[in-house]
């Protein structure tokens, strides 16, 4: 059965609610499905917490919806970029919620595995670990961080065929398989679709049981975050 949808609008219909949790796969801007994050937006929902290792920039990626007031909440890891995240957040109207990365992403992943918390001495003795459980392991102390899983997780690929088996492009592959799999609903944004049968099993990063909806945007933007060049 395919699961192809005309547009990123169309794949997102009757999916995303006011009030979710929506997981957006990326790191930077490398990765990010800009086009399903532009659907979110023009969709109207609200109230929404994102999970996300960055939140955009001014004008691109998760930053369109900081624009327009649609995410109540943010777990990230890296929030540097974005200075409508930063006004949002000093003046109190954005919550935030700040994670190491290496956590972020087994928060994630443990969330799509069933594993509903887990130990790391990532944070012991600092703000991170105020008011978490602690213990000890082999003479060591340990935190213990809950699972992170969500109501929409929205995804880039490379490739994909009509069942939803992914391939992901060297560095986009950062976040967006463990986003794939701690979804409820995951939606993908690809830049090709090729026919049942033409991926390699071998070369499959992420099965088709993982996913839901499948949109093609086979001309990205993919925007460079730093951009530098030599002078002339």
């Amino acid at each position: 059965m395919s699961k192809v949808y005309p547009s990123a609008q169309a794949a997102l219909e009757g999916v995303v609610a006011s009030g979710q949790t929506v997981a957006v796969g990326g790191f930077g801007l490398c990765g990010i499905p800009e086009a399903l994050i532009a659907a979110l937006r023009d969709s109207g929902v609200n109230g929404l917490t994102c999970i996300s290792n960055n939140a955009g920039v001014d004008g691109f990626g998760l930053g369109l919806l900081l624009e327009t007031r649609q995410i109540k909440k943010m777990i990230a890891s890296y929030v540097g970029e974005n200075k409508e995240f930063e006004r949002q957040f000093l003046s109190g109207e954005l919550e935030v919620e700040l994670t190491p990365q290496g956590t972020l992403a087994e928060k994630l992943r443990a969330g799509g595995a069933g594993i509903p918390a887990f130990f790391t001495q990532t944070g012991v003795g600092t703000l991170v670990a105020e008011g978490k459980e602690t213990r000890e392991f082999n003479g060591k102390e340990y935190v213990m961080e809950h699972s992170l899983t969500a109501d929409v997780a929205l995804v880039k690929a490379w490739k994909a065929d009509p069942t939803g088996n992914l391939v992901f492009r060297k560095t986009a592959r950062n976040f967006n398989p463990d986003v794939a799999t701690a979804g409820r609903i995951t939606v993908v944004e690809v830049e090709e679709l090729v026919e049942t049968g033409a991926l390699d099993p071998d070369h499959i990063h992420l099965p088709g049981i993982y996913v839901h909806r499948i949109v093609v945007n086979a001309s990205p933007e993919k925007r460079i975050e730093q951009r530098t060049v030599r002078e002339a």
